[in-house]
């Protein structure tokens, strides 16, 4: 029986304008309340970003529910995914297209994530430890590529490994250099829509919004 917040939630999203019924049904399925820990299991279904560990977040619905729904993915598609996290994103992809691939550094976190698609039986869902400004080139070109973190500009890398017609989403603009939470009002992002042509990129600005930085290396 689905949680009545989680009902509420999905009104919710509607008011804000995510309309598409694959991506609605995606959110509705997908338990938030398994990706956040249990401090703060009374907030999982607010509609707003919530702390996890490794000075993490897990981004709030509807910015997930709209960066799926700007992504347009199809049952057919394999996606890559930077920035595991929780895995929530992940998990909201998965039965919307054919494979997940998805790339976390910190293994902490990874490793929580495997144990919450393993629960939950999100059997295309591909795990990496890894750092996430190299992409994933082995299994390389994707249709779709999601940033779950931000950067200062989209890097090349990864653009490299969309397929021609490809997009790519990514919060792009001011990053902090650290893990460390700075003051918000001092950075300024863009939800950015990339889409590869035969001839180089398409840009989109789309919305402002407040990720945590894509970091090169492991911790």
């Amino acid at each position: 029986m689905t949680d009545p917040r989680q009902i509420q939630l999905i009104m919710e999203l509607r008011r804000q304008g995510i309309d598409d019924p694959r991506v609605l049904d995606a959110v509705e399925r997908t338990p938030r309340a398994a990706f956040v820990d249990e401090p703060l299991a009374h907030a999982a279904f607010d509609n707003t970003a919530l702390p996890i560990a490794c000075g993490q977040t897990i981004s709030q619905p509807f910015v997930v529910a709209y960066m799926t729904q700007r992504l347009g993915v199809q049952p057919t598609h394999r996606v890559l995914e930077i920035g595991c996290g929780s895995g929530y994103q992940a998990a909201v992809l998965s039965p919307l297209c054919r494979r997940v691939y998805t790339v976390e550094r910190h293994k902490p976190l990874l490793k929580q994530a495997e144990a919450r698609f393993k629960a939950l039986g999100l059997h295309n869902v591909t795990t990496k430890h890894g750092d996430g400004f190299k992409g994933w080139p082995e299994q390389a070109p994707f249709d779709r590529i999601i940033l779950s973190c931000a950067v200062a500009k989209v890097p090349e890398s990864l653009i490299e490994q969309l397929k021609p017609g490809g997009i790519l989403i990514a919060p792009v603009g001011t990053v902090p250099n650290s893990d460390v939470s700075a003051r918000a009002e001092s950075f300024s992002q863009q939800l950015t829509k990339i889409i590869r042509t035969e001839t180089g990129v398409k840009e989109e600005v789309l919305i402002p919004v407040l990720f945590v930085p894509m970091l090169s290396g492991l911790p």
